[in-house]
């Protein structure tokens, strides 16, 4: 092995009150159950870090191979700053009921609270049932005490921006943005490394023992920008074939997309960051420096290390990529 290899993980299943089936037949897999709503592509969350499938480092977990081979995976920019934690969660959701209204914590808050980094994120439509929707910010400044009021009332989604998301359209969510996935919705989200929600409405649903969830109302008043009028409105992803377009950019990651037709010469050289790809639709076939291949089918998400400078992608295919620039 002259080259430090691409790596691919398996996927980890999570079964929600308001998941689906649809991850399992994106990814081409048996079912996984009735009610999977997330597919945690890549993860270092504690606890819940992705495993290798298969190749020399099989078995192991993202935090372990990072001990041994951060540089090689990361780069040594990146290795100085994180170390063996990963700083992105990958996931598909698919949401055949609307998931609660919620807001996440910046980096700051987060850190002072939890003792872990915030969750800024983005979505990438992937396949929304007709009438799909989705809320992104708000649609009115509010205050504090407005806020509390509209939930107390059971009016806080009249003051949410909404938006009926077609295939290919990109949502970007800083933190402090209020959110929400509606029914009948399927996207790729890319964040930053927390589990951290704080749920601010939930329609007013029960669990199994008849009790309505926890919210985090207060907790998460520190938290929502409350002048997030602007911004939220979804972009599209450019079609034209072999060309790489940047999708979202921001301190915690750089999207882009290509549209792959035959073959695209994915250049790493100058990202010093590893890159994630992960197919969104079609199948690829990626060549490295050394002239080994990995095939990815529909739904397949890889991780290449910083140490390669880039890889050939042949096949008809629909690919998004992050990193850390």
């Amino acid at each position: 092995m002259t080259t430090f290899p691409i790596l691919i993980f398996e996927p980890r299943f999570k079964s929600v009150i308001w998941g689906g089936k649809r991850i399992a037949e994106f990814k081409g897999l048996p079912s996984q159950g009735d009610n999977i709503g997330e597919s945690w592509e890549l993860s270092g969350v504690p606890g819940h870090e992705s495993v290798v499938a298969d190749g020399m480092f099989k078995g192991k977990n993202l935090r372990e191979l990072l001990r041994d081979h951060s540089d090689e995976i990361m780069g040594g920019r990146l290795a100085a700053r994180f170390g063996d934690e990963f700083p992105l969660l990958i996931k598909f959701i698919d949401s055949s009921d609307d998931l609660s209204v919620q807001v996440h914590p910046d980096d700051e808050l987060a850190r002072k609270r939890h003792n872990c980094p915030g969750k800024t994120e983005m979505w990438v439509s992937i396949a929304p049932e007709k009438g799909a929707y989705l809320y992104s910010g708000l649609n009115r400044e509010l205050t504090p005490d407005e806020y509390r009021q509209r939930i107390a009332d059971n009016t806080i989604i009249e003051c949410l921006g909404k938006y009926y998301p077609e295939k290919g359209d990109v949502f970007f969510l800083p933190a402090g943005r209020v959110h929400s996935i509606g029914k009948g919705n399927f996207v790729l989200e890319i964040q930053e490394t927390s589990d951290i929600t704080y749920r601010i409405y939930d329609y007013d649903r029960r669990d199994a023992d008849g009790n309505p969830r926890q919210l985090h109302i207060e907790e998460s008043v520190d938290a929502v920008d409350f002048n997030d009028t602007t911004g939220a409105a979804p972009s599209r992803i450019p079609q034209e074939e072999n060309v790489q377009n940047v999708i979202a950019d921001c301190a915690h990651f750089t999207t882009t997309a290509i549209n792959v037709r035959d073959r695209y010469v994915l250049d790493l050289e100058s990202r010093d960051s590893f890159t994630v790809l992960v197919v969104v639709d079609g199948n690829a076939l990626l060549i490295d420096p050394d002239g080994n291949d990995t095939a990815l089918s529909n739904g397949s998400t890889t991780l290449i290390p910083a140490a390669m400078s880039g890889v050939i992608i042949r096949g008809n295919c629909n690919v998004i990529t992050s990193y850390i620039r």
